[in-house]
């Protein structure tokens, strides 16, 4: 027995498109049978990535940038219907060494640019279709170097429960991720991601590291199932059930 494509005739933006979650996203909202719009700051890599996939259109810029975001909105052809905004990875500094300017980069690239996205996206989304934020599950224990990601992370399901009221009939939605073998947390772990990806399979319930292909197909859910909106859903393989 065959499935229809669960998204066709559907367009799908994603914002930091070009490896990871985002590419992956992308790559699994094709074969559901959308058209993809991928956006990244590395042009070589986005290339790549877009003639991975098919997409219909790319666009180069850095989304923490205003002025190159509200750029991006206008040049859109016409509406579309889903969109995952991808982003870095957090700020960890002890208290002592918190520096207030990337700290306060940090706190609008995590609070401030869902909010400028959902303000460009609407008149642009059709009617049933879904904001995906992607945020993380980390800043939920207490430690040292924790304080502003610890922060973040609280007011990210507030944030996203409020936009989705201000926003219908948009659905918005927040992926808190875990530990996800991507290339930025090769990049942060350097010679230590060997020694956390076995640690991980280790010790997750699930006995194995979660990866792109798995936020992946929870997002292009959260797509598909119009029930949802408001919500946080956690994907970590039980890493937060580990002491």
């Amino acid at each position: 027995m065959t499935t229809a494509p669960q998204l066709a005739g559907q367009i799908v933006v994603v914002l930091g498109g070009s490896a990871g979650m985002g590419l992956e996203t992308a790559r699994r909202a094709r074969a559901e049978g959308a058209e993809v719009i991928l956006t990244g700051r590395d042009p070589e890599r986005l290339g790549h990535a877009a003639q991975e996939v098919g997409a219909l259109s790319t666009a180069v810029f850095d989304v923490t940038d205003p002025a190159a975001l509200g750029r991006f909105f206008d040049s859109l052809p016409g509406p579309f219907d889903h969109l995952l905004l991808t982003g870095p990875g957090p700020y960890y500094a002890p208290l002592t060494d918190l520096e207030r300017e990337r700290a306060l980069a940090d706190l609008a690239t995590h609070l401030w640019l869902p909010i400028a996205v959902t303000q460009h996206a609407i008149g642009r989304v059709r009617a049933g279709g879904t904001l995906l934020f992607i945020g993380g599950t980390g800043g939920r224990r207490r430690g040292a170097g924790m304080s502003l990601i610890s922060a973040a992370t609280a007011a990210g399901p507030a944030l996203v429960a409020n936009l989705a009221l201000e926003a219908a009939p948009i659905r918005v939605n927040l992926i808190a991720a875990g530990f996800v073998d991507t290339p930025l947390s090769a990049t942060l772990l350097g010679d230590g991601l060997e020694q956390r990806r076995e640690q991980l399979r280790a010790t997750l319930p699930i006995g194995r590291v979660v990866g792109p292909a798995d936020v992946a197909a929870l997002a292009v859910h959260l797509m598909v199932n119009t029930a949802l909106t408001g919500a946080t859903y956690d994907i970590d393989g039980g890493q937060q059930l580990v002491p």
